[in-house]
């Protein structure tokens, strides 16, 4: 248990400096996290403005598997409805165990202009558990998302994430949230070949980048391959699959110093 627990502290710790992200936050669709600027994909929590490019209603669950410790898991849901007028989106995510634990709920609204931009902006609210007050605290946290079709095989994404630097306040100690701005690119060499890069900035931490290429090898099959870095140089494999209306994504990560991370997401189109 106590090699268990110095594991999940070490890796918190580490996590939130290298990542540039909350952990409660999941990863997202795009390999490497790379989905600033994705506008084939709506993940969770990324960029609400790509809420505007859906065309139809969807659900989606994904589960996160952190260096292969339980505690460390993220597990999310997410639904996208289209209207004429906006659309909707609602997101939950769930990080940790029973000692401390992570929550996030997403009210998302964006729309999409002539297919040229998309703007969006979510509502937040994040909570945690402390174990020392036995109590949970959150905070609304802003979230606003730009996307610019650049031309039709060049895109321009932008997302900020707590821009305002809100932090949660206890009787022991405050717990500092990141206040993240990102910047993304995608280019389409042809319709089966995207090229995705971001460029994450943490206000009191280092710069992030990421670079991934999504291959459409087969009619309804996908191959992932990127890479993202801050301290460390990580790589990243992932495949995709279709079945009728039903989306599967498998990504995994290996670092170099903390070891696997892998993911499964399932969506639905209808």
């Amino acid at each position: 248990m106590k090699k268990i627990c110095f594991s999940i502290v070490t890796i918190l710790l580490s996590g939130s400096l290298e990542a540039q992200i909350s952990n409660v936050i999941p990863s997202s669709v795009s390999i490497a996290n790379s989905s600033v600027a994705d506008s084939r994909n709506w993940s969770a929590f990324s960029n609400p403005s790509t809420i505007g490019y859906l065309e139809k209603p969807e659900i989606g669950i994904q589960f996160e598997n952190r260096y292969v410790i339980s505690e460390l898991s993220t597990k999310s849901v997410q639904f996208g409805l289209p209207t004429k007028l906006l659309n909707a989106g609602l997101s939950f995510s769930h990080f940790g165990y029973s000692l401390y634990h992570e929550m996030m709920i997403g009210v998302g609204f964006a729309r999409n202009f002539s297919d040229k931009f998309a703007m969006g902006v979510q509502f937040n609210y994040y909570t945690a558990f402390f174990n020392a007050s036995n109590s949970y605290r959150g905070e609304l946290l802003p979230q606003i998302g730009l996307s610019v079709k650049i031309s039709p095989k060049f895109n321009l994404g932008f997302n900020t994430f707590n821009p305002f630097q809100t932090n949660i306040q206890t009787e022991f100690v405050t717990k500092k949230l990141p206040s993240v701005f990102s910047l993304g690119t995608e280019y389409f060499f042809s319709p089966e070949l995207v090229w995705r890069t971001q460029l994450d900035k943490e206000v009191s931490s280092n710069y992030r980048f990421a670079s991934g290429f999504e291959y459409q090898m087969l009619q309804n099959v996908n191959v992932k391959l990127g890479v993202y870095g801050s301290d460390y140089l990580v790589s990243c494999l992932g495949l995709g699959f279709k079945f009728g209306s039903f989306l599967i994504d498998l990504n995994c990560e290996s670092h170099p110093l903390l070891g696997l991370n892998t993911r499964v997401s399932v969506k639905y189109r209808f």
